[in-house]
């Protein structure tokens, strides 16, 4: 693709990287076959190449207006059109450099940026989990819209001592998983310890920025990493941290990425980088132990691995997620377009909850065509919204897996 960027643009970090995007891309439109607010809407501005086109004009010189913002605002950031892509367009990187440009140059209406404000700070605030506690109290009678956002209440249980394992790993703090799915954090962590891994959280660390970036407050972001890299970083040096392991892959694609957003500050590069090189998804800990832990698990159990979009397309984990779920003796059920968002992508179901929804339903009915006994996700955001719409229970693999590991022998298939 041919480039002429605007004076303001041309010189600039950000108008170089896009720039180098930019040209990649070859027209092809492959993008629009796998694009899910595309197949959705049918309308090629809600593509990535529409996109594409749009960040183009304004980095040319063209205003922006409301339309673009709200084409932009519509993406899922699934990144599945870069899975698909032939030429390597890095898409993710463009939108957020698009979203940014766009956002400071077209004033949301009133009613808008109060919303995106209020939901950041919401799931920032330490009034979340007592709010969150209290919403469980009495979910059975809330206003539909509000009980699809908040889960049932599931108690996370003892916890073991772990200090006492040669093998020690971090776990980040994160903001909303804590108190929506306590569950997720502590079944990680006895799953580690079976496996004689221990895991803990770090002191002063955090969400990891994805609330913030994508809601209109980078700059807040780049702040969340860096307190993050600062709360990680005494406790990596002395070498007894191997890894930092994630549970939620949203959160891990995020913290993949600090040496990309933090590149350009001289004081946090490359820690940043050291970091990134130490961040893995759970599943990729437990899997050299997944003979281990099969012989205590329940074998055949039906599920569905629904795999988010963090996971395979940014993360391209999918294939490793699902070998180790069959080897720890998952009979996983196939489904139709399983590499489509379901829709949650963060505040994205809350800011745009028609296209989320029908992207969950679209979702579900794949999934319910193999009759699965639970549908096994790896992100907290995915578990809460396809749960939202079915009655088959929807758990992260670490929580069933943790579940059979608790149950007596007895109770176990051969």
């Amino acid at each position: 693709m041919q480039t002429n960027l605007a004076s303001w643009a041309r010189d600039t970090d950000l108008g170089k990287e896009a720039d180098a995007i930019l040209r990649r891309c070859v027209h092809c439109g492959f993008c629009t076959a796998t694009c899910p607010t595309y197949q959705v809407l049918g309308d090629e501005l809600d593509s990535p190449r529409g996109r594409i086109y749009l960040i183009k004009q304004v980095l040319e010189g063209a205003e922006p207006t409301q339309s673009t913002q709200q084409h932009l605002d519509r993406c899922l950031t699934c990144r599945n059109c870069e899975t698909t892509c032939p030429s390597g367009v890095q898409y993710g990187h463009l939108v957020d450099i698009g979203r940014k440009i766009v956002e400071e140059r077209v004033p949301r209406s009133w009613a808008d940026k109060t919303k995106r404000t209020l939901l950041r700070k919401t799931m920032l605030s330490p009034l979340f989990a007592p709010a969150m506690r209290l919403g469980q109290a009495v979910r059975g009678m809330l206003p539909e819209a509000l009980k699809r956002k908040v889960p049932e209440h599931r108690a996370a249980g003892p916890l073991p001592q772990v200090a006492g394992h040669a093998r020690q790993v971090l776990m980040l703090a994160g903001c909303v998983q804590p108190a929506m799915m306590p569950t997720i954090d502590a079944a990680t962590i006895r799953v580690l310890d079976a496996v004689g891994i221990g895991a803990r959280i770090a002191p002063g660390a955090g969400c990891c920025g994805a609330a913030s970036f994508h809601l209109d407050a980078q700059d807040d972001a780049l702040a969340q990493m860096r307190a993050n890299v600062d709360a990680w970083w005494p406790l990596l040096q002395d070498g007894k941290v191997e890894a930092i392991v994630m549970n939620a892959s949203g959160c891990g694609a995020m913290v993949k990425e600090y040496a990309h957003h933090l590149r350009h500050d001289p004081a946090y590069a490359q820690k940043a980088a050291d970091i990134v090189a130490l961040v893995k998804d759970v599943a990729e800990i437990v899997a050299p132990h997944a003979a281990q832990l099969r012989a205590r698990l329940q074998a055949g159990t039906r599920a569905a691995f629904h795999p988010p979009c963090t996971l395979q397309h940014w993360q391209g984990l999918r294939p490793l997620s699902e070998q180790l779920l069959a080897d720890l003796g998952f009979a996983l059920q196939p489904f139709a377009d399983k590499h489509l968002c379901c829709g949650s992508a963060g505040a994205y179901s809350v800011l745009n909850p028609e296209i989320a929804l029908e992207l969950r339903d679209r979702k579900l009915g794949a999934i319910a065509a193999g009759g699965p006994d639970v549908i096994l996700s790896a992100n907290i955001g995915c578990i809460g919204h396809l749960q939202s719409g079915t009655d088959t229970p929807v758990r992260h693999w670490i929580e069933v897996v943790d579940e059979q590991l608790r149950q007596p022998a007895g109770q176990r298939n051969a």
